[in-house]
């Protein structure tokens, strides 16, 4: 006697997130990351060189204008090494929270079809971005030889891999929390742009936060999770860090991932239906 077996397809009931089953959908990460690298360099002249040109660019600009112009301080580096040390982990977070934030709706045609975790759409967009990380950093290598920084190579072990999961941490956290918001709320694909070019001028990527004498000025900086991030990458170079901002930084970074996630988590079920 043959038996009829009815299979459904359906997200999990788990109050927040099945990882085992983000593991069983691993390959939808290489599909959707290797997908918007294309598209993202399709019918390009320069092609990746673009990933270097940009932060290289800017870095002439701040120099030009901030460097030399305005005279703002560098806390002892060479000004481009100091500008270009923050822009590697701005770029990463501003292209990350951008194309994250409108990366639901974006795929919507997708969402509406099949099941899949949904997180896997936000995170591919911060895997594209960290590739570009990856190519930005070793023009960053050659402008530290150019100008000959001396650099603390001890330090670079513990630093430099903190300040990288700190940035994925805020990156995740605020990409997964955005994303939620922009297929409920559309508004955000306004906001989003406008908030990242408010987000540039209050994490000190162009001026140290030494130029602030009010230690609560500070402080209130420091609730941006990426100046964490940025301190730590600049510590090998010589660079104090302070252990309160940096705990400040840290929290938030934290708080922003909780949330971020529970949010995303709380909303996804609705995606479907107004994406």
């Amino acid at each position: 006697m043959i038996k009829n077996f009815e299979y459904s397809i359906e997200p999990s009931r788990k109050k927040f997130y099945n990882w085992k089953e983000l593991w069983q959908y691993r390959e939808l990460f290489y599909f959707f990351t290797w997908r918007d690298v294309k598209v993202k360099y399709k019918q390009t002249v320069l092609g990746v060189v673009w990933v270097v040109l940009q932060p290289l660019l800017s870095v002439l600009i701040f120099t030009l204008f901030f460097g030399h112009a305005l005279k703002v301080p560098s806390a002892g580096l060479p000004y481009p090494v100091f500008v270009f040390s923050g822009l590697l982990f701005w770029t990463v977070f501003s292209a990350s929270i951008n194309a994250a934030g409108n990366s639901m709706i974006s795929n919507a045609p997708i969402i509406k079809k099949i099941y899949f975790p949904r997180i896997i759409i936000p995170i591919s967009s911060i895997l594209v971005s960290s590739i570009d990380f990856l190519i930005s950093f070793i023009a960053f290598l050659l402008l530290l030889l150019y100008f000959q920084v001396s650099i603390d190579f001890v330090a670079i072990v513990f630093f430099w891999p903190g300040a990288v999961i700190l940035m994925l941490i805020s990156t995740l956290g605020m990409s997964c929390w955005l994303a939620a918001l922009n297929v409920k709320y559309r508004d955000f694909r306004f906001v989003i742009p406008f908030g990242l070019q408010i987000g540039l001028f209050i994490t000190p990527v162009i001026y140290p936060i030494s130029i602030f004498q009010n230690v609560w000025v500070s402080r209130v900086i420091a609730i941006n999770p990426l100046y964490g991030a940025i301190m730590l990458f600049r510590a090998p170079f010589g660079l104090d860090i302070n252990s309160v901002e940096l705990t400040i930084s840290t929290l938030s970074g934290l708080f922003f991932l909780i949330w971020g996630l529970y949010y995303f988590r709380k909303t996804e079920a609705y995606f479907a239906d107004i994406a």
